[in-house]
């Protein structure tokens, strides 16, 4: 016997401002630092505006057949929202307060395939939300103490397939970067990171090394001062 799941009816609303949002801890201690690391560098480098969004652990709204459904992923990009950004602090809506996100990312956790769940019926898994109901063009899952990054692209018949990487970097359309897997220290953590190329293959960079780009500028500069006989002020 062949069981037939309809599609839900969703809908588009703001979320209730008495809704109580989950308030669960992440799965790993890791999961905030490595959100942080992909805002970082985008917001250092002049690449975010007021009108998007990145959100990290950020409740993302819609009503499937009537029913509140809040999932929180674990990093998301919107290119463009229609409210302020004062709207949307607590949680957000798609469609009606702008853009479905672009992209959003999943660290896998101890949680045994959540991010993998494809379960349509209430509440459903976070595959079939990203999939089937909020459609994000790009779905990336990384499991951080190995350092792999799969990345799933929506077809043409609205499912996730494996993207193929690019020299081990996958093309964020929405962002017009590259996503791949970096091997090194940030602050006290050592370990595998989700960082961006840009089109030229060129890394882009944390807010603490344009700081520590900027130092060897200084000195090189002081350096050559010197050699010509010159002692700057410093």
């Amino acid at each position: 016997m062949t069981t037939v799941t309809t599609q839900p009816k969703i809908t588009w609303e703001k979320l209730p401002d008495d809704f109580p949002l989950p308030d669960d801890p992440v799965d790993n201690i890791d999961q905030p630092t490595l959100a942080a690391a992909l805002s970082d560098s985008l917001e250092q480098t002049g690449r975010l505006q007021e009108t998007m969004l990145v959100a990290t652990n950020y409740g993302v709204c819609a009503r499937l057949d009537g029913k509140i459904v809040v999932k929180a992923p674990d990093w998301m990009y919107v290119p463009r929202i229609n409210v302020s950004q004062e709207i949307v602090r607590r949680s957000y809506t798609p469609h009606l307060q702008g853009d479905i996100p672009g992209i959003v990312i999943e660290f896998l956790s101890d949680t045994e395939g959540s991010e993998y769940s494809s379960k349509p019926t209430y509440p459903p898994g976070k595959w079939y939300f990203y999939e089937q109901v909020l459609r994000v063009p790009q779905y990336g899952i990384f499991e951080p103490e190995e350092g792999v990054l799969e990345m799933y692209q929506l077809n043409d018949a609205g499912h996730y397939v494996l993207q193929p990487p690019q020299q081990n970097r996958y093309w964020v359309e929405a962002l017009g970067l590259f996503l791949g897997v970096w091997q090194g220290r940030k602050g006290n953590r050592q370990g595998y990171w989700l960082r961006w190329w840009d089109e030229s293959g060129q890394l882009v960079p944390w807010g603490v090394e344009l700081v520590e780009q900027e130092r060897l500028r200084v000195q090189a500069l002081i350096e050559q001062l010197r050699a010509a006989g010159i002692e700057p002020e410093v």
